[in-house]
């Protein structure tokens, strides 16, 4: 071989056609580049082995007679009999054997070559994942399914040397032809070298063998080694010797391991399968099916957190993929990864959402209600690189088919405990200590702060005039009293009077009517220190949503606040309130009793009704309504979370627990 790579001019008869040029090795053998772990490239391979080859007379032969494939003959028995049992994932593994060959070190001293591989650590193994999403797996799949030839073409080696391709992303197949796609990548393959190469010049040698016996024979290989395996053909390369090797297990995947194992989401790779079962248009799943992951993940929030969840509109979704349409192309990508749709997440709907969308995205669910299909394989699990194999043992593991260059980075998401863990703090509860978070209160005083001035200002416009202009402009000119009377020629100003009182009693309604069982927790707080109101609220149950040690979590349906603070009977037992009939009605008797100011505040949706009006009156008291729909929807359910300490000591470790979300 010469050192340099393929001519580029090898590409410009085949970017046209991509059945011509250089996808043919010769008039019998087409080969289709690949790149592994996409389900893009399956789609394109299953298309490309539907399509067929040109006829001699310029016509379509239907079908390939021969699939070369790029995998050791050793695998072959293992891959065939799992993929008779896709949509099941498994892995086919091979153990191999320690080099335990006497080196020359560069320090002079003499050792084994094993001792760089940590001879008291790990085994290691390498594996073929079953994947459906996989371009070559796809390739057997069909082949098996139509009854072709199959031959295993690769070399036999007991110790396999991994090697990974940057390659664009898969998505530009949609817009560009695979010849143009294969032309991009050929700059950047390196030479291979060593096993790599042996590699290529035995594929070489096997695809020259098979010409012999087969007309047409469709060659999918990986992009890293499809141009050397072209040259090696060209030069008339020999097979090379094979090694002894271990015969290969077939193993199933552990379902919480799967993200480990497959090239797409586990979420998506279920999409395809789904798709192909049903014969429904499978072309754009990349991108679709992150979207359908994203509406999946969407629902089964909504479904555990009920009122507690943030609102997720489409204006947010809108701005969530949005970013991140960004962030994946800073990252160079045209699709987003498991990372950047999780980072995403965290920022515009918390972590509960981006916890439940990971969750989500680990899920491998191929038909509604099956999480996975039975196999007779035993069970095996995966980690990055690493496999631990059905007997307890560990070793560390090489993909025999991998995909780009991975990177595992690591995201803080405050997630679900456990529910042994919430059983335990539930136990160790103590009833006669409960506090509130110190964060919580500061933000839900100055919103009590910012309704209580809107509606001073609402009292202040009510009181307002329109008078004739003579000396002074006052608070403005009226414009619209202005035009009334433009006929006139007279100009009109606005006159504010000064609002006499103030506002001492603020009460909030976010969920009235209140179904009284969706909030069992009733409870009046005092105020710790001069800054603090005297608080009165309903809420759902806390002992329902441990979240820490000492730390739960319930949503507010209505709260009375009391500022300047001052004592104040706990309402919910007040006998002077026992004429209230709702929980409504209870709290503003007591936000009636308790104020010394005229006016009081009622922050809700719908305007208080003649029932208010007439408690109001009783006291002597005037309700000044604040619609609920002039505050931010997303404020407000951020602020109907309230957090319940068992003891102010646990506020020294209570951040490490509560967060966005």
């Amino acid at each position: 071989m010469t050192d340099a790579p393929p001519p580029a001019e090898a590409f410009e008869d085949g970017l046209s056609d991509p059945a011509a040029g250089v996808f043919k090795l010769s008039p019998k053998i087409t080969a289709y580049p690949v790149v592994n772990g996409s389900g893009d490239f399956a789609v394109a391979v299953r298309q490309a082995m539907l399509d067929g080859v040109p006829g001699s007379e310029g016509g379509v032969e239907n079908a390939f007679e021969c699939l070369a494939v790029p995998l050791p003959p050793s695998f072959r028995a293992g891959l065939e009999e799992a993929v008779q049992h896709l949509p099941a994932i498994s892995a086919v593994v091979q153990v191999e054997p320690r080099d335990w060959s006497y080196v020359d070190r560069p320090d002079g001293s003499i050792g084994f070559a094993g001792e760089d591989d940590d001879p008291e650590g790990d085994p290691r193994v390498s594996f073929v994942p079953v994947d459906p999403c996989q371009p070559i797996v796809a390739a057997v799949r069909g082949a098996v399914g139509e009854h072709l030839s199959r031959s295993f073409i690769d070399l036999e080696t007991d110790r396999y040397e991994p090697f990974a391709l940057s390659a664009p992303d898969p998505y530009a197949l949609k817009r560009t032809a695979a010849a143009r796609y294969a032309a991009a990548v050929l700059p950047a393959l390196p030479r291979p070298t060593g096993q790599f190469a042996e590699r290529c010049k035995h594929m070489a040698g096997r695809l020259r063998q098979l010409e012999r016996v087969y007309d047409r024979i469709f060659f999918p290989v990986p992009f890293a080694e499809w141009p050397w395996v072209r040259e090696a053909y060209r030069e008339v390369a020999d097979p090379r010797e094979d090694d002894h090797v271990e015969e290969p297990d077939v193993y199933s995947v552990a379902p919480r391991t799967l993200a480990f194992c497959l090239g797409e989401l586990p979420y998506v790779t279920a999409l395809y399968e789904r798709a192909r079962a049903e014969l429904d248009p499978d072309e754009s799943l990349s991108v679709d099916g992150v979207k359908t992951l994203l509406l999946e993940a969407r629902d089964r929030y909504v479904a555990e957190h009920g009122k507690r969840a943030r609102p997720v509109t489409p204006k947010l979704m809108a701005t969530y993929f949005r970013y991140v349409r960004n962030l994946s192309l800073i990252e160079r990508r045209l699709t987003p990864d498991l990372y950047t749709l999780a980072v995403a997440a965290k920022q515009i709907f918390g972590d509960a959402f981006a916890v439940h969308l990971m969750e989500t995205a680990r899920d491998y669910i191929p038909r509604p209600g099956v999480i996975s299909e039975e196999t007779p394989f035993r069970v095996m699990k995966f980690g990055p690189n690493r496999v631990q194999l059905p007997d307890g043992e560990v070793c560390d593991a090489v993909n025999r088919l991998p995909g780009p260059p991975t990177t595992w980075r690591t995201i803080d998401l405050n997630r679900r405990p456990p529910e042994i863990d919430k059983q335990h703090w539930k136990q160790r509860w103590n009833p006669f200590r409960q506090c509130s978070y110190p964060p919580e209160d500061r933000k839900i005083e100055s919103f009590r702060t910012h309704v209580k001035d809107v509606a001073l200002k609402l009292i202040g416009s009510d009181l307002a005039r329109s008078e004739k202009f003579s000396t002074s402009l006052r608070d403005g000119l009226d414009i619209r009293e202005t035009l009334r009377n433009w006929h006139t020629g007279d100009l009109y100003v606005k006159v504010m009077p000064p609002v006499r009182g103030g506002i001492d009693s603020v009460l909030m309604l976010f969920d009235s009517p209140a179904d009284p069982r969706d909030y069992p927790w009733r409870i009046t707080w005092q105020a710790e220190h001069a800054d603090e109101s005297t608080l009165a609220l309903f809420a759902s149950d806390w002992k329902d949503d441990l979240i820490g040690p000492g730390i739960a979590r319930a949503t507010y349906g209505g709260c009375l606040f009391l500022f300047p603070p001052r004592p104040m009977v706990d309402v919910w037992h007040d006998p002077r309130l026992n004429f209230c009939d709702t929980l409504e009605e209870r709290l503003l008797a007591g936000a009636c009793l308790y104020a010394e100011e005229k006016h009081v505040a009622v922050l809700s949706d719908a305007p208080p009704g003649a029932g208010f009006r007439r408690l109001a009156r009783k006291y002597k008291k005037k309700l000044v309504h604040v619609p609920l729909s002039r505050m931010g929807a997303a404020t407000i359910e951020r602020l109907r979370t309230v957090h319940v300490l068992n003891g102010k000591e646990v506020r020294s470790f209570a951040p490490h627990f509560i967060r966005e979300s």
